[in-house]
């Protein structure tokens, strides 16, 4: 008896109430998130799997039947004769453009800010931070003034041109030449002959493939999923990329818009999948690009 009462006084030692609160306070923030994010998830991913009724009636984490997919599916391509599609492949033009031109520019920017010296260069890189940490709703106004000045509103160019200016690449790929690049490498390439071209095409740029592909999924992907600037510079729904219209189609959806027209097919099922559809291929170039991404996270964080 007396070896089991020392051996419980003991225990609740251990287990002061002073050190179980902080578990508690983690597992109500944890509940919290739950409740918060990863259950409006599951129903957005449970909604066209019912008509919209029973997205309202019942149980909101319940499954409804495979055959209102396909219904939800067939609707929402119908509207506006495949508009749906239009959009995505629109955003698909978009995004890769800017991509290609953001790559050109931003990976050389980036290798030029860390490995050369040139009059003004740090007056560039303190623009380029700025520039980085303003709002980007602050610069619409003056790049639609600019657009407007030479014609390009309603192009795909207003929007290509815009979303290939990204600063926070050249920043990334600054960080990851001036931390990580060996310069006796450099150094010994110069001495073989190479140019300065050479050295950052042949040496820099193949050691650099895990930031440039950190590069490219962050542009990608903020490209995607932007709305602001190409909704006030296409003005024609077929130019729309996918973001501007599920604006287009929300405002077609009677439950969230009571003064559309009947007869759209278009309801709470259909701008549940339209989303699922339109965060598609995000998540599978996050889901194959995951190694790639990690790589380039980690890349700058030791020194030579």
């Amino acid at each position: 008896m007396t070896q089991t009462t020392l051996s419980l006084t003991a225990l609740k030692r251990r287990v002061h109430p002073s050190r179980t609160l902080p578990f508690l306070v983690v597992g109500l923030l944890l509940a919290l998130l739950l409740v918060l994010f990863v259950l409006p998830v599951i129903r957005l991913l449970l909604a066209p799997s019912k008509t919209a009724g029973e997205v309202v009636r019942d149980n909101p984490l319940s499954f409804g039947s495979f055959d209102q997919i396909g219904t939800a599916w067939r609707h929402l391509f119908a509207f506006q004769d495949g508009a749906m599609t239009r959009w995505l492949a629109n955003s698909a033009v978009y995004s890769g453009g800017s991509l290609i031109l953001t790559l050109a520019v931003s990976v050389p920017a980036g290798y030029a800010l860390a490995l050369t010296k040139f009059r003004g260069r740090k007056t560039l890189l303190a623009i380029t931070l700025v520039t980085m940490i303003m709002p980007q709703a602050t610069l619409v106004l003056p790049i639609f003034l600019e657009l407007n000045r030479f014609h390009l509103i309603g192009t795909v160019w207003s929007v290509i041109l815009p979303f290939s200016f990204y600063p926070f690449g050249v920043y990334l790929v600054y960080i990851y030449f001036g931390s990580s690049l060996p310069r006796d490498l450099l150094s010994a390439a110069r001495i073989d002959g190479c140019t300065e071209w050479q050295l950052f095409s042949r040496i820099a740029l193949p050691l650099a493939k895990p930031v440039v592909g950190l590069v490219a999924f962050f542009s990608f992907v903020g490209n995607w999923n932007n709305f602001f600037l190409p909704y006030l510079v296409l003005p024609n729904s077929e130019q729309f990329p996918v973001q501007v219209g599920l604006n287009q189609l929300l405002t077609s959806t009677p439950s969230f818009n009571p003064v559309a027209g009947a007869g759209l097919n278009v309801t709470i099922p259909e701008l549940a999948l339209a989303i699922i559809v339109a965060i598609l291929p995000v998540l599978v170039l996050f889901v194959f690009s995951q190694r790639t991404l990690v790589s380039g996270m980690l890349a700058g964080s030791s020194k030579e």
